[in-house]
């Protein structure tokens, strides 16, 4: 609706310090608060007729009949697209994000690495998506005996996507059986896509000894769903419980419905493919997301690079009333860094 209407100026003040009060405590802002707090020298029904008018928009909403203004989907949207100001981020800030991607990291360490800051610099949960656009190439693979019957396969997969999986076997190895096997195993894998070396292998195992060839299919089981998971889009998520400080989302049915969608992944995946086609950040506000479980949340994500192709999606969630200023900066960076992380590793 507010296509068709221009706010004038107190309208957008007031739209302003209602979303800038209801962001710090969650609270329903009436005309009285809003009067003081807005700095406008008009009557208190002048700030009724704005605030009534505001409502006819589609921007602010009453919870109760008697009580005060929430912002609502479509006032936070007019306040990104048309009111907000966002500074740079701090070079300081910047510094310690950047700080962070340092060492001697792999590529997946980065991607990881990205969630756990985002958290941890905004508050909220902190989410990244990482697109697998080739098949699994097996680069590297050892064993480690565990205990009797337990052994530990450790894979490399394409570039540096290194991947631990437990196997459990019909007998006890030694070291040297476990040496020989991956020998034999680097035959056929190295260097060739997961799913060739696979077909080859299990034809060559009909020639082995019954004792190893038991070994070897349990190995290359544990191998095929690590391949597997490799060959689909991951997402990672940090930082959940950071949702609990926000009395709005931490009904207990709000947070089934929301730990549901991070554990399930799939509609998250979905949604942050879609800012894959932004040139930066991209927000869904409530309703936005297409999805009733994240209607009072807000998705602030923006995709990063390696290669010159876009690999993922990094971002955060929380709740609608965020403070758009602080997050966009802070997600927009972020993503720009990892990607330069990414694209100058040795």
């Amino acid at each position: 609706m507010t296509e068709k209407h221009e706010l004038d100026e107190r309208s957008q003040i007031l739209l302003r310090q209602i979303i800038t009060s209801y962001s710090q405590d969650a609270q329903p802002v009436g005309s009285k608060n809003l009067a003081e707090l807005s700095g406008l020298d008009v009557s208190s029904a002048t700030i009724r007729n704005i605030m009534a008018k505001l409502e006819h928009f589609g921007l602010i909403d009453s919870p109760h009949r008697s009580a005060g203004r929430v912002p609502t989907d479509a006032g936070y949207r007019f306040f990104i697209d048309r009111l907000l100001k966002v500074n740079d981020l701090a070079q300081s800030a910047q510094n310690k994000i950047l700080a962070e991607f340092g060492g001697n990291k792999t590529s997946n360490n980065l991607i990881q690495s990205a969630s756990s800051i985002l958290s941890n610099i905004t508050h909220l949960t902190g989410i990244v998506s990482l697109t697998h656009s080739t098949p699994a190439e097996i680069r590297h693979i050892e064993f480690m005996r565990l205990s009797e019957k337990r052994i530990l396969v450790i894979l490399v997969i394409n570039e540096d996507d290194v991947h631990n999986k437990v196997i459990q076997v019909e007998r006890d190895y030694s070291d040297t059986e476990l040496q020989q096997a991956a020998t034999t195993l680097n035959q056929y894998l190295l260097g060739q896509s997961f799913e060739t070396a696979r077909n080859r292998l299990k034809v060559e195992l009909l020639n082995l000894k019954s004792d190893v060839n038991t070994m070897m299919e349990a190995i290359l089981k544990g191998m095929e769903e690590v391949c597997a998971d490799s060959n689909g889009d991951e997402l990672l998520t940090t930082g959940q419980s950071n949702l609990l400080q926000y009395s709005e989302l931490n009904d207990i049915n709000n947070l089934r419905g929301l730990f549901d969608v991070f554990n399930e992944k799939t509609d998250l995946l979905k949604l942050l493919d879609s800012c894959t086609s932004a040139s930066g950040v991209e927000i869904f506000i409530g309703s936005e997301s297409g999805h009733s479980v994240l209607s009072n949340c807000s998705v602030v994500g923006a995709p990063y690079h390696k290669g010159g192709e876009i690999i993922g999606v990094l971002g955060v969630i929380g709740p609608t009333r965020i403070a758009y200023e602080q997050v966009i900066p802070m997600v927009d960076v972020t993503a720009k860094l990892l990607s330069l992380a990414l694209n100058t590793q040795k």
